[in-house]
């Protein structure tokens, strides 16, 4: 059985280390992002995503400067980055291997291809995926942000080598609904859909304002959005006042009751309790049909 399927929610780790997009070091830094690591430990959520993008490293020298500090060692998932000049299935390999050093442990639990760009086909990184698998610097494998044909190329690779594809991380959200209908099929190959941006990037925690967005790049992406945002706002916090729950938990188990594993961000303890709440209640089918009709 995947693994992965034993995990009901995870943390993102985007935020830990970046400073260009959610400004590391103004208003949290490491004693808040090592608060989260903690209380999402205690709420007994036990898998951490991140990538060597993130912080440039940081995110993963900070989550392994955590598990040193706590003895903890949680389900681990990172990521590979095809940038430009890496042409070879070797630069994966080297790539995993700094990942491991900054991570301080000998293999990970989930290695993926963060995005399927060129100029290497994709085959070549399905190749590597493979190879990383088969020495065992990755106990797993999958990718993130493929389309459905793409991930039956990156399957048809890993079924050569007898490797099998435990994880498909894509953006997926109450607002963001694209992948929803293949998650029967995906629960029946075997594959985990991990669900990225999970909270809209803050829209769905009901502490923004459709009619005065962000600015920068969160109010730009959701703009053609906002309508769906003031449909979907008063279910969604109606129904977490009547759980005695946030909004944001609220998002998150929507995901959880479909199948799908989300993971979302936290920056400090109270973010990742508030999170937390997803796994102490459950939405009835006609909660969970009154959602989606409203996004």
């Amino acid at each position: 059985m995947n693994p992965l399927f034993s995990h009901p929610m995870g943390v993102g780790t985007w935020a830990w280390g970046d400073r260009l997009f959610w400004g590391y070091g103004r208003g949290y830094g490491e004693g808040e992002l090592e608060g989260a690591f903690r209380a999402s430990l205690e709420a007994g959520v036990r898998l951490f995503d991140t990538a060597e993008f993130y912080g440039f490293g940081l995110a993963e020298r900070l989550l392994g400067r955590f598990m040193a500090r706590s003895g903890e060692r949680p389900y681990l998932v990172t990521k590979f980055f095809p940038y430009p000049w890496r042409l070879s299935r070797k630069s994966l390999l080297l790539a995993l291997k700094g990942s491991l050093g900054r991570l301080g442990v000998e293999a990970v639990d989930l290695y993926l291809l963060h995005w399927p760009w060129p100029p290497v086909p994709l085959r070549v990184w399905a190749e590597a995926l493979a190879e990383a698998y088969e020495r065992g610097l990755a106990r797993g494998v999958g990718a993130c942000n493929l389309a459905l044909g793409q991930l039956g190329e990156v399957k048809e690779v890993l079924d050569r080598h007898r490797v099998p594809l435990l994880a498909l991380q894509v953006e997926y959200s109450l607002l963001k609904r694209d992948w929803e209908p293949h998650l029967p099929a995906l629960r029946r190959e075997g594959i985990a859909l991990m669900a990225y941006s999970p909270l809209a990037m803050g829209w769905l925690t009901g502490k923004l304002d459709p009619k005065r967005p962000p600015k920068g790049y969160r109010g730009a992406k959701y703009r053609p959005l906002l309508a769906q945002v003031e449909r979907l706002l008063p279910p969604l916090r109606a129904l977490a006042e009547a759980k005695g729950v946030s909004p944001a938990a609220v998002a998150l188990r929507y995901l959880m009751e479909k199948g799908a594993l989300p993971i979302p961000g936290a920056k400090n303890a109270a973010q990742a309790r508030l999170n937390a709440e997803a796994l102490r209640f459950r939405l009835t089918p006609g909660e969970v049909a009154l959602l989606q009709a409203a996004s």
